[in-house]
This record gives structure tokens, sequence and C-alpha cells, in this order.
């Protein structure tokens, strides 16, 4: 298989998840069935880049988003760096290559109203499913944590001692995250309905489904928009909303930006300003507070 020892390179070395390599997989065999059909060219690494760009203007002739066909691009880009760097090509054909513009989209993040009101004990049922939504919609919201994060969460993983879990990040990155009051609570409710589950067969894990299955991407999604559906009219209604509502209600009652990077498990300021851009409202506040033109 031709990808193979790259696709071995990013799980081995660069500790991608098994989604991130899976994509990466297909974005590659994507293109080389174009360059198949087109070129009559099975081998990829032999290209040139307007071979490359034929791919692309078939992607926009298809309606493909310019965001979408910017990560097939860089998913073709790390495979032609992978064999630079290993000596098997001379030349990246993408080195010149320039990203398609794209729309910047502004996701917001729930107000403290809508994760007051969304949360609420009264919106849960009191029996299995219903203590497990809650303590997942709570956790996502008390600790930033990512969902895959979430999902992974093993029983081992839970300091009941130090009141902490320990998060697997990207790249098996580790971080500790404190469990709040709130959260420790539905914690140890949860904790007691899990253990009356019959033919549990992940039992390593901390979420499970009714069946005793570990909890699954779709799943997490379902339960974080059915919940906030109610409360909130914003068009996004995903557990990554709750992650930005988590950074962005730290940063607007006093927290410093390194200490959030550090609780979001990121390797710069740069990505967890992403997530934290305050809202004009509260720009304008900080203004009038501080800057020293605006005391006189």
């Amino acid at each position: 298989m031709e990808f193979k020892p790259f696709l071995d390179y990013l799980s081995s070395e660069k500790k991608y998840s098994a989604k991130t390599i899976v994509a990466y997989k297909n974005d590659l065999e994507s293109f080389q069935s174009f360059n198949n059909k087109e070129f009559s060219q099975n081998i990829i690494k032999s290209v040139v880049y307007s071979q490359i760009r034929s791919w692309i203007v078939s992607l926009v002739d298809r309606g493909v988003a310019n965001s979408t066909i910017n990560r097939k691009i860089s998913s073709l880009n790390s495979y032609y760096k992978f064999l630079l760097k290993a000596d098997l090509i001379s030349k990246n054909p993408l080195s010149a290559h320039k990203a398609l513009k794209t729309k910047s989209i502004i996701q917001l993040p729930f107000s403290e109203l809508e994760i007051l009101n969304a949360l609420s004990s009264s919106n849960f049922e009191n029996n299995f499913e219903g203590i497990r939504n809650h303590l997942i919609l709570e956790m996502l919201y008390s600790t930033g944590i990512r969902r895959q994060e979430l999902i992974n969460l093993k029983i081992k993983n839970i300091d009941f001692s130090n009141k902490r879990i320990k998060v697997l990040g990207k790249r098996n990155k580790e971080r500790y995250m404190p469990l709040i009051k709130s959260t420790k609570v539905l914690l140890d409710k949860y904790l007691d309905l899990r253990e009356n589950l019959k033919n549990i067969k992940a039992n390593e894990f901390l979420f499970l489904t009714s069946k005793g299955k570990k909890i699954y991407d779709n799943l997490v999604y379902r339960i974080t928009k059915k919940y906030f559906s109610k409360y909130s009219t914003k068009q996004k209604k995903s557990p990554h909303i709750l992650r930005h509502s988590f950074a962005t209600h730290l940063l607007n009652n006093g927290a410093d930006l390194n200490s959030v990077k550090d609780l979001l498990g990121h390797t710069s300021l740069a990505a967890t300003q992403v997530y934290t851009n305050r809202s004009i409202d509260d720009m304008k506040k900080v203004f009038k507070k501080s800057h020293p033109r605006n005391k006189t």
C-alpha cells in the first residue's frame, strides 16, 4: 500500500488519533482515484502541480466548500513533506500552492443564562440515561474537554481523592482538570446507576450507553443539541460550542489567557484565541474601565 508508511508515521510519530488518520487516508485515496481516472497515473508521488490543480478545479465544480478543499490539499501536502523528508521525492509539487480563501465563521458561545437553563436538573429524567446526559453536558462545560476526550475518559482517569480527572488530549498529551462540586455530585450519582447496568462491554470507559457500550461521537452531539435547542436560538449547538463557552466565560470572569490555554490543552496562545474572542460589548466594557485616556 502506497500510503502505509506515511499513515504509520502519523500514528507512531505524530500520535494522531485513528479518526484523523482515516481522514488523511480518505483524502489521499480520493486524489489517487482522480489522478488514475484523469491521467491514468496510479502513483501520486510523481505527479506535478498542474494535476493537483485539476483536482482542485473538479472539487470546486462539484460545489465542495473551500475549507474542505483546503483540508484535502493539506493532507496531500503533509504526504509530500513526508516523502521529501524520507528522500523519496526531490521536490514538493505543492511548495508554491496558496490555500483557497474561506469565509470567517464566527462561532458564538452559549450565554451563561443559556447554560444555566439547559443544565437545570429539571430537564433530565432521574434514570441512567437522564443522569448520564446531564453529567456529559456538565463535564463538557465545567472542564472544556473535547468531545473525543470525553468519550475516551476511563474510570481509572478519575482521581476521587483530589477531585480531578486526567485527560488524554491530542497527540497523547496529558493534563489534569479539576472537578467542581456540581460535577462531582452528578458523577457519584451516575456511577451508582452505572453499576446496575447488565452486560457491560466497555467497562474501562466512564461513559456508556444503556446497553453497556462505549458512547460515540454522534450520541454526544445529539445530547447537546437536544437539551440546548429548548433554550438557545444559536444556529450551532454542539459539544465544541460548550468548549468555546467554557473558555469565553472564564475569560469574561477574569481568567488570564495563559491559564485558559493550559486548561484547553493548547500548545500555543494563537490556538486559544480562536476560542476566546470576547464579545464587542465585553471589549467595550474593558476599554471604558481600563484605558487611561477614557478616565479624563
